[in-house]
């Protein structure tokens, strides 16, 4: 079972009945049916408002806790057909993208008649062949869709031009309306009034309430109130926008930019405003101006997230970092002091899946082509080369040679860009561009692995080897095989010192016989049959690769709790 650590307002919903209604400090939360959870349902995703929280299961099912469920506040199934990818969950609203790029969503600004029953909204798009829906995001009380089309559409409340239209003439719509085309990203927060689109170019639109300078428009713009169309921000920070993520009247972005080594650096930024200590700063700024902390020196944010009035922020080196508003202990520091610059939470010693982390892409993949590190090439169009790796595409591309064939005919019609979108998609298992997406998707094994793990696997870029030390001596493993290994990754890769030694030493004090189970999985996947499975030797592998378990009815396989 996932490890899942609760701190804030317990009261709307209750979450922990035998708790007090303000939890300062971070404990762990557990369902109270464990054994309906345990083994089936790992945890893939939580969304949460002021009075409801979701729980999604990576077998596509999804439970919530919702203070309109009944009096005891039990959890309820989400009762929908499909199975579910990603949940969004605003303050007035709910929303679910199902595996078949529909979306289902309850609230009253999206069924005046019921607003507690789901409803297909996206097969409410007007326009038929427009209705694949790629990904979505809840502001306070509306929705957005983006779609596979690149078009970006708005549903639900429009009385602070939300939706990009002039309120007094629109005040709702419970049909979505199309906002912008060739749109890449949305970007809203669930207890926010605007929203933020990013386009293809990578430049970032906005609409919506503007009374703190929440949309970064500057000086010029912050006596507008609301910003009835979407408008371009100016003087966005240098660098690749990776999210945005907003409150009430505060927006975050992080931007990425890489340093002298080529090595990616990022860098948060906030506007809007500081009254209620959202911002990490302790002034009102109308532009995304950079919050700046010793806790990010010599770090990376891989993620953050944005409530109403505080923000938590996760570092690649595990920090959990917060500030903002903290009347209910929403910020975990073990009181309830509000915090106007980034501090440090001190968490308990749990195995964390780091789910919240959403390390770059792009920059793995950028490395992993890397003329070294490659062993087959592929010629585009322009007769440019694209280096890729023979053993991943043979994993991705079901073990077929003539998979790869197919991918060279494919390759060479294509551009350069348009190649190394279609290796990201390969590598990653993410829809980059969902038209490039449709020609290959045939050909891919979308096995979720390698997803997890490009997302989470820091390379050393000058190595090509781990060294694990075990009892003075060393052991090389190749990082490719380990990749591949990719159920490896948060046992080894996560372990990885931070100097050049490139050394791992978590499986340092293992015994003979389990560090040789440990290196013939690595490879094989399996225990050698003659080895005996005993039970001291399963306790310590749990303990030396920390993130597995035996299967004690089929001891050929380790098998992941997630």
């Amino acid at each position: 079972m996932n490890e899942i650590l609760f701190f804030g307002q317990n009261e709307y919903p209750k979450l922990f009945k035998n708790k007090p209604k303000r939890i300062i400090k971070p404990i762990q939360f557990k369902f109270e049916n464990e054994n309906e959870n345990e083994n089936e349902k790992q945890i893939k995703q939580i969304s949460t408002s002021f009075d409801s929280t979701i729980f999604l299961f990576k077998n596509g099912k999804a439970i919530e806790y919702s203070n309109q469920n009944d009096l005891k506040q039990n959890p309820e199934k989400i009762r929908i057909e499909e199975n579910i990818q990603k949940v969004s969950v605003g303050e007035q609203n709910e929303a679910i993208l199902t595996y078949e790029r529909n979306v289902f969503a309850k609230g009253y600004d999206i069924n005046s008649n019921n607003s507690n029953e789901f409803i297909n909204i996206s097969s409410l798009i007007e326009d038929k062949n427009d209705r694949i829906i790629q990904d979505i995001a809840s502001g306070w009380d509306s929705i957005y869709l983006l779609t596979s089309n690149q078009n970006a559409y708005g549903i639900g409340s429009n009385d602070y031009s939300q939706l990009g239209l002039d309120s007094k003439t629109l005040q709702k719509t419970e049909k979505p309306i199309l906002m912008m085309k060739n749109v890449s990203k949305i970007f809203s927060g669930n207890s926010s009034y605007h929203v933020f689109l990013l386009n293809s170019n990578q430049e970032l639109f906005g609409c919506g309430y503007n009374q703190y300078g929440q949309l970064g428009l500057g000086e010029s713009r912050k006596k507008e109130t609301r910003i009835q169309k979407l408008t371009k921000i100016q003087n966005i920070p240098k660098g690749k926008i990776i999210d945005i993520k907003s409150g009430e009247a505060y927006s975050l972005m992080l931007i990425e930019n890489e340093d002298e080594n080529e090595n990616p650096k990022r860098k948060l930024y906030s506007c809007g405003n500081s009254g209620l200590n959202g911002l990490g700063k302790n002034k009102h700024t109308y532009e995304f101006t950079e919050i700046k902390s010793s806790l990010f020196e010599n770090d990376n944010i891989l993620d953050f997230s944005c409530g109403r009035y505080h923000t938590l922020i996760f570092t690649f080196k595990g920090k959990l970092i917060c500030f903002g508003y903290n009347d209910y202990g929403e910020l975990g520091t073990g009181d309830t002091e509000n915090q106007s610059v980034p501090i440090q939470i001190e968490l308990p010693k749990l195995r964390f899946n780091e789910d919240i982390s959403n390390y770059h892409v792009s920059y793995l993949i950028k490395l992993f082509r890397r003329k070294e590190f490659c062993d087959i090439s592929f010629k585009t169009k322009n007769g440019e080369i694209i280096e890729a790796h023979k053993l991943i595409l043979k994993y991705r591309l079901n073990q077929n040679q003539n998979e790869i064939e197919k991918l060279q005919e494919i390759i060479s019609n294509k551009s350069i860009k348009e190649s190394n979108q279609i290796f990201e998609m390969i590598y990653s298992n993410r829809i980059i561009n969902p038209k490039l997406y449709s020609e290959i998707k045939e050909i891919i094994n979308s096995n979720e692995k390698i997803e997890e793990t490009m997302k989470r696997i820091y390379l050393n870029e000058n190595e090509k080897d781990f060294i694990i030390e075990r009892k003075e001596k060393q052991y090389k493993f190749p990082k490719l095989i380990l990749i591949m290994r990719s159920e490896l990754y948060r046992g080894m890769f996560l372990s990885v010192t931070n100097d050049t030694s490139n050394k791992v030493t978590d499986y340092s004090e293992l015994s003979n016989k389990s560090f040789q189970i440990f290196e013939y999985w690595i490879y094989s996947n399996q225990i050698k049959e003659e080895i005996q499975i005993t039970q001291e030797i399963i306790d310590e592998l749990e303990t030396g690769i920390d993130y597995f378990q035996l299967n004690q009815t089929n001891p050929n396989l380790f098998d992941l709790i997630y």
